[in-house]
Formats: C-alpha cells, sequence, structure tokens
C-alpha cells in the first residue's frame, strides 16, 4: 500500500472514529503528509508525519507526490476561481506565476505576497499568536475557521519547522518548566490539565478559550483564578515558548 500522501484540500477533519457523528479530535491542512493505517469503508485510518497523530478521515482524493517549496504566512490567503482559502502555514508547490499571482494547483491561484520558502521563521510568536484574536474556539481546529487551545500553540512551532505535540497532555512533559512564578514574561507558556495559554507580556496572555467561545487576550493572574475558580483548576505547569 502507498503509504506517502499529502493533503490538497485547504483542511480536512481527523475523527476520532471512522464516522463523521465521531469527535473531531485534530485537522489536516494543505500539503500536509500522512499515512494510511487501515481502510475501514468510507474512512482512512491515518497517521501523521508532523506530530504522528493518529485518527480517521473521509476517503478522498490525495496525492502521492509534491514539491512544496513555500507555506502561507497570514492567517488564511484567498483562494481565487474558488470560495475558499488555504489557512496559516499550508504548504505549496508553485505551479505557475502570473504578475502578483502564483497557481499552487490546476486553476488555483492565490497572491504571491501571502507565501514565504519553506525554510522561512517567524520569531514574532506575539504577532502569530495575534493573527488569530476572535477566531472561534474550536475542539480540534487548527485553522482561522476554528481552533483550540493546543492547536495555537502547535501552529507557531510547526510553521518554524519544530516539532510539537498536538495535545496538552503531551505538550506539557515535552519541555522542562516551573510550577509557579510570581513574574511573568512574553513567551511563558501556562498549563493547566487540558488547558494551555501564552503570555504575550508581563500582564497578559492570549488563548483559545472554550467559555469566550473564542481567541482571547486575558490578564494572566485573573485568567488563573477564574479557572481555578470556575474549573477548580491549577497551574500544573509554566516553560518558554
Amino acid at each position: 500500500m502507498q503509504n506517502n500522501y499529502y493533503s490538497i484540500y485547504p483542511c480536512i477533519n481527523i475523527y476520532e472514529k471512522p464516522s463523521i457523528n465521531s469527535k473531531v479530535s485534530s485537522q489536516i491542512i494543505y500539503g500536509e503528509r500522512f499515512k494510511v493505517l487501515k481502510k475501514i469503508k468510507n474512512f482512512l485510518k491515518i497517521k501523521t508525519y508532523y506530530d504522528k497523530y493518529y485518527g480517521y478521515i473521509k476517503k478522498k482524493k490525495f496525492v502521492t507526490k509534491t514539491n512544496p517549496t513555500h507555506k502561507v504566512k497570514v492567517l488564511k490567503t484567498k483562494i481565487y476561481k474558488s470560495n475558499s482559502f488555504l489557512p496559516f502555514s499550508s504548504e505549496i508547490e508553485i505551479l505557475k506565476r502570473h504578475k502578483n499571482y502564483v497557481m499552487f494547483k490546476k486553476n488555483k491561484w492565490i497572491k504571491q505576497k501571502d507565501i514565504v520558502l519553506l525554510n522561512k521563521k517567524e520569531k514574532n510568536f506575539v504577532k502569530t499568536f495575534k493573527s488569530y484574536l476572535n477566531c472561534k474556539y474550536k475542539w480540534g481546529g487548527k485553522t482561522h475557521r476554528g481552533i483550540d487551545c493546543s492547536a495555537l500553540v502547535q501552529i507557531f512551532y510547526k510553521f518554524n519547522n519544530k516539532f510539537f505535540p498536538r495535545d496538552t497532555i503531551d505538550q506539557i512533559k515535552f519541555k522542562k518548566g516551573y510550577k509557579n512564578k510570581k513574574k511573568y514574561k512574553p513567551g511563558d507558556v501556562i498549563f493547566w490539565k487540558g488547558h494551555v495559554a501564552i503570555c504575550i507580556n508581563s500582564k497578559e496572555l492570549i488563548h483559545a478559550y472554550g467559555p469566550k467561545k473564542k481567541v482571547v487576550i486575558m490578564k494572566i493572574k485573573e485568567t488563573i483564578k477564574r479557572i481555578e475558580k470556575t474549573a477548580n483548576l491549577k497551574v500544573k505547569k509554566i516553560c518558554r515558548i
């Protein structure tokens, strides 16, 4: 069985079980590579290459060969001759150029200014996270159409070609850190059981927050108190981005 597939869709859901009624646990964005482990009726059991994530996707047409050279550097870029967008960090192969546009798929064009070379890195994490401000909170989401707290952190690492786990349960184990901190700095990552937020300065953090149903900026100390009061959860770990 061919085991080197790439998604040619802006975003597809990864389900916990082979059913569209099952919970969405994550997503695959354009250009993302995965391995097929098993075929089950209209579903494929897959494992992603980037974060070794398992789940089920609907059976669709995928490609086995591609040569991506660029990636999307903005929250979303409009696909011309289409009603959809490519999300941040999508990886594309340029097939043709015309004026200020590039064709990445037959008759599918995006603006050249919205992409950079694959090896380009973004050091300004605050800029990346703030671009998602007010995006809808969506469990398992990874794009402008909806994102969860752990994906918000992971997407920064993915764009910078670094590995970072998908779920908070694994993210919290991945880096060394502290249990408590009196003073916070930009780039401090605060973990609770099942939740994560990133400090953008000494007083504020940003996170995809379920109760607010979107990505929001909130006061650090007030958020810690609020989560302890409403969810009975204390900070488990603080590390650096």
